[in-house]
């Protein structure tokens, strides 16, 4: 197979003298440990110059850089606090259920000691904001024309950070999010939503409790659910068990539970190669890691489950999660709906 031309690694501009300028630059700034990656985030920059890209496109790159890095700035002193994501109508007023069910969602999930991502502005996404008090709230706003000016919970916040582009809006959703809540909305709440179902489902992001979440009598997600099992599932689109990484819920309580439980025991994910590495919050015993070999052999791609009571070397950067049990194992990546099962099996070990 060919090389892509994104897996060549080191700042390599085609220029030795340049690389060994961006190394000297670099090295005096400080040794740090990722000193190799701003060396290629640098040289990356040059080749962009070298291509003669015009310069609407240099505008993309440079807008897009500055807006990640800015983000991620913002998110980087709450890394170690769970977030839910919470998605909804921007035209959803104060007086409708779904406001009123949205904003005790939050109010709950904070007191979980979890913190609250919403788009920033009005109807579900102020729902979100004001249930979790401006402490306990992210806004991630977007630039238009109309109607996303920032909620009032969320104005002039520090952890406001306003976007031009959807796409490093919504890769920022994902990335600082544990957990998404789906209340009823238009186009912008079902992109976010499919989204979500299509990098879970294909395993380009970690597996997440995903929130189907309505006021007691409307019908916003039967209906969605009865499409996807008829139009979807039923004309082998996706997998009928794909269905089932949404939870459908009309009670906010369930739905912070839900949440809450899928890490109960589950902490976290990580590929070191081709090996993935469960972070768990407690060992299992030899009986359980049997019954897990037992259950979901079909999605171990060769050996067995493992434990290890110590961190890998590779996650040296991590310190934070040094204390956990690791469960490793050669993964069938096509599996992640039964990846997402072997995880609820993980859980419900919780009170043995």
């Amino acid at each position: 197979m060919p090389e892509h031309p994104f897996d060549r690694h080191g700042a390599n501009t085609g220029n030795p003298r340049i690389n060994a300028l961006i190394h000297q630059l670099v090295h005096e700034l400080g040794a740090r440990e990722n000193a190799d990656l701003v060396e290629e985030l640098i040289s990356s920059a040059v080749k962009v110059y070298k291509d003669n890209l015009d310069r609407g496109d240099m505008k993309i790159i440079n807008t897009a850089v500055k807006e990640l890095r800015y983000s991620l700035h913002v998110f980087e002193p709450y890394r170690s606090i769970r977030k839910v994501t919470v998605f909804g109508s921007a035209r959803t007023p104060r007086t409708d259920p779904n406001y009123r069910i949205a904003l005790k969602f939050s109010r709950a999930i904070v007191r979980k000691g979890w913190m609250v991502i919403t788009g920033a502005a009005s109807g579900i996404m102020e729902a979100g904001n004001v249930g979790a008090g401006r402490k306990g709230s992210f806004g991630m706003n977007i630039r238009l024309p109309f109607e996303q000016d920032a909620n009032p919970v969320m104005l002039k916040d520090p952890k406001l950070v306003t976007f031009k582009y959807f796409f490093t809006r919504k890769l920022m959703f994902l990335r600082e999010s544990h957990a998404t809540i789906l209340c009823p909305g238009g186009f912008g709440t079902h992109d976010e939503g499919f989204e979500t179902l299509t990098l879970v489902q294909t395993g380009k992001t970690e597996p997440r409790p995903i929130v189907c979440l309505d006021a007691p009598g409307d019908t916003y997600w039967g209906d969605f659910r009865k499409f996807l099992e008829k139009q979807l599932a039923k004309k082998g689109m996706i997998h009928p068990g794909d269905i089932d990484l949404m939870y459908f819920t009309q009670d906010a309580d369930k739905a912070v539970e839900h949440i809450v439980n899928f890490y109960r025991m589950y902490h976290s994910m990580r590929y070191i190669r081709d090996l993935l590495v469960l972070r768990i919050e407690k060992p299992l015993t030899d009986a359980q890691i049997e019954l897990l070999n037992q259950r979901f052999s079909h999605i171990v791609k060769k050996g067995k489950i493992s434990q290890s009571l110590k961190p890998f070397e590779e996650e040296k950067n991590v310190p934070h999660t040094f204390h956990l049990t690791r469960l490793a194992f050669y993964f069938k990546k096509d599996c992640s709906t039964h990846l997402r099962q072997m995880i609820d099996a993980i859980n419900s070990f919780a009170g043995n």
